[in-house]
């Protein structure tokens, strides 16, 4: 990324991400984290309903198409619909590793336009970890997964515990997920969040 702040370089004593000997093999479908989730949730409308993969390593790779709603100028992807599906991918990354986290910072540089009806083809992979920091890159890219990119994003994620969100979440939504029966649906529905 051109420009990136000194927040997203890795410290020198980052060590090299290890996949969780339990993440999904790669080519596995994540599926939703969350069902009400903007970036992944199919119980939002106007959401991205963003369909993640395992990659190989500690990646990952994701599509959405641009709907109408989600416009900025006519025609056009808005920006921050696009920074969502950066970071909804970036955010993925998580369940490679099994780590609870929270987007700590997120840079995103806008190369080319995204015409509504075009399908955005995401890659996304950690370059690091130091401590309870996981720091992350990703692209966008138009007509194909090896086409022109369109956007590209550096972030870094902070591992939290499961408490971070019943101290910040609304109620109701964070019991009905720490009872749902289903372990794995209980445990993935808090990893992606601010």
């Amino acid at each position: 990324m051109s420009g990136t702040s000194a927040a997203l370089q890795p410290p020198a004593d980052a060590v090299k991400p290890v996949r969780h000997p339990d993440a999904p093999v790669p080519g596995e479908l994540l599926g939703a984290h969350y069902e009400q989730c903007f970036g992944c949730g199919g119980g939002q409308p106007h959401g991205l309903h963003l369909a993640a993969r395992a990659g190989e390593g500690v990646t990952v790779t994701a599509e959405f198409t641009v709907r109408p709603a989600h416009q900025g100028a006519p025609g056009l992807a808005h920006g921050g619909v696009l920074t969502s599906a950066l970071d909804e991918t970036l955010g993925s990354l998580n369940w490679l590793l099994r780590t609870i986290a929270v987007t700590g910072r997120l840079e995103t540089d806008f190369v080319r336009p995204v015409p509504v009806g075009t399908t955005l083809h995401l890659e996304a992979e950690v370059t690091a970890v130091a401590g309870r920091k996981i720091y992350s890159t990703a692209t966008g890219r138009i007509g194909g997964p090896d086409g022109p990119v369109a956007v590209r994003a550096d972030a870094l994620f902070v591992e939290v515990e499961v408490e971070h969100f019943v101290h910040h979440g609304r109620e109701e939504e964070i019991q009905a997920a720490m009872s749902d029966p289903d372990q794995v649906r209980r445990v993935r529905a808090f990893e992606v969040n601010p």
